[in-house]
Formats: C-alpha cells, structure tokens, sequence
C-alpha cells in the first residue's frame, strides 16, 4: 500500500512536471482538475525511474490534449470557412427600432468579422495619422463636412487589417445611393463586391413602441424597454407609464435615460429620412439578388434564426 501511495505522488509530480516544461496551455487544460490536489514535493524515497516515466506520460498528455483541441479550432474554422465564405462584406438595414442593433453582435460572433462603424475607422485614421486621416482631420480642424471619397478612402484602408480577412460588416455607410456607387467602385478594384443586405422589415406601428418605450444607460450603453425588456426597479404611475425616477441600470443603480430622438415625432422625422434615402440604395442592390429580407417584427430568438439561416445560403 505505501509503494503504491509513493506511486500515486510520483504519477502528480510528473503532471505537474510536464505542465512547468511547457506542455503547451491545452495539455496544462486536461490536467487541471487533478493539478488542484498535487503536492509539488518528491520524497527522497521515490524510484527516479518512475517519476521520469510519470514526466514522459505527462508530457505525452499534454501534447495529445493540445493537439485534439487545436484540431477542434481548426476544424472549427473550417467550418465556418466552407458554410460562409466567400468573404462576407455585408449591410444591415432597417428602420430606427427595426433590430440592427440587437442582431449585429450576433452576426458579428457567429462569422467571427467586425462591425465597422464609419465614425469609428474616421477618429482611427485620424489618431493614427494615415494619408487620408490627416486629410480628414484637416477639414474636421476647419470645421468642414469629410467628402464621401475620404471615407471611401478610410473604408479602403480599413478593410485591409487582418481582422476583415473573412469579412466585414459596414455600420452606417452607405448612407446614399452616390455612396453605394463609390463603395461599388472602390470594391471592384480588389474584384470583390458587397454580398450580402439584410433588410429588417418591421411594421411602423410597432417601431413607435420600440423606440418610445426604450430607456437606456448612459456609460455602457446597455437597453431596457418599458414592455420587452424592463429595468428591475421600474415602477409605474397612474397613467401607467414608468416612472421616471425608477428607471435605473439593474447593474449599476444609475439612472437610465431616454434619447432625444426616441419619440413618436422624431421617429417620424427618421423614418422619412430612411425612405427617401435609404429605399434608393436597397433599390440599387436588390437587382444584384443580394438584398435579404427579415422579418423582425418577431421576437429575437424567431429573428436570429432566420438571419442565421440567410447567413449561411448562397
């Protein structure tokens, strides 16, 4: 019995031996559970050739775990590559309310791509002072528009950072139909093209719910809605709307706010704006067989399971 408690030490000290020889972080994962109760000391009693061949198992072992799970990584990434590619540049649009913001992240997860955000890739040339970020901050500093080809520039750049090597999802551009044109041109140089819109569809009436009735935090961004998603602490008054005083974060306790533009009379204002200039680019792409359709008056689980279905057909 002593012999084989000596034996049960020596095969953990060889563990944790093969872990400290740098065995690799996926073998060190496979052993973690036993590594909790190693004792790390090796009595002077101990056979040598025995610790030498629990070192050896060891470090077999965490060869073997790191290799079945870069394997899984990897085939994991060609998955992904065989059921998306080719390199998805993609669109969102929607109305205010329609949901882009709820199932961008998701698409975003799911093809492993950025969502580029125009505002964003302008104050990033600008900081990191590329030929046409200084153009830009140029015309910022005297308090002029940045023309269309300077943000076509930026895109340009942009899109040649590894993190797009699979594809890219375009936030807030093209915001008309001459940008749709430039970004066609821009594309076609490299032979590529957009390949993908997704159009969230949902009944105005239902918009004027969503985006009055959503209250959000300030610092994090996070969103609550007064019917589908509410703040722990709201309360409501006799009119039974929320209370304003009640609406707070449910992580932080700090006050929620509503966005200036979240009533029904701007929501008018915007979704004029969205018909006229909007409507026209979607125009412009559905003759190219790439505008998909959402139906994203449903609830988000319904809605993600259609785009992620439209994701991955050809």
């Amino acid at each position: 019995m002593f012999r084989s408690v000596l034996r049960g030490q020596s095969l953990r000290a060889g563990v944790a031996a093969s872990a400290a020889a740098g065995a690799g972080a996926a073998g060190l994962a496979l052993w973690a559970p036993e590594r909790k109760h190693v004792v790390p000391t090796v009595r002077c009693e101990t056979d040598p050739g025995t610790i030498g061949a629990a070192v050896l198992g060891g470090l077999a072992a965490g060869a073997a775990g790191g290799y079945f799970l870069g394997k899984q990584h990897g085939e994991a990434a060609s998955d992904r590559y065989e059921k998306y590619w080719p390199r998805k540049i993609m669109m969102l649009f929607g109305a205010p309310g329609a949901g882009k913001g709820t199932q961008g992240p998701k698409i975003v997860e799911t093809l492993n791509v950025p969502q580029l955000s125009t505002g964003d890739m302008l104050r990033e040339a600008v900081a990191a002072g590329t030929e046409v970020g200084k153009k830009a901050k140029e015309i910022m500093s005297s308090g002029g528009l940045v023309s269309d080809e300077i943000v076509i520039g930026i895109i340009a750049d942009r899109i040649k950072e590894p993190d797009c090597k699979a594809g890219f999802i375009l936030d807030g551009f093209p915001r008309t139909l001459a940008q749709a044109k430039a970004l066609d041109a821009m594309l076609a140089k490299s032979g590529e093209n957009v390949s993908l819109i997704l159009e969230f569809a949902v009944d105005p009436k239902m918009l004027e719910e969503r985006i009055c009735g959503r209250w959000m935090h300030k610092a994090s961004g996070r969103s609550y809605h007064v019917r589908s998603c509410p703040p722990k602490s709201m309360n409501l008054g006799p009119n039974g709307k929320p209370l304003p005083e009640s609406m707070k974060d449910d992580i932080t306790g700090e006050p929620l706010y509503q966005r200036s533009d979240d009533t029904a009379e701007a929501l008018k204002t915007r979704l004029d704006a969205y018909k006229n200039q909007t409507l026209p680019i979607l125009e412009h792409y559905k003759d190219k067989g790439i505008v998909k359709q959402v139906d994203g008056g449903r609830g988000i689980t319904e809605v993600w399971a259609e785009v992620s279905s439209k994701l991955a057909s050809k």
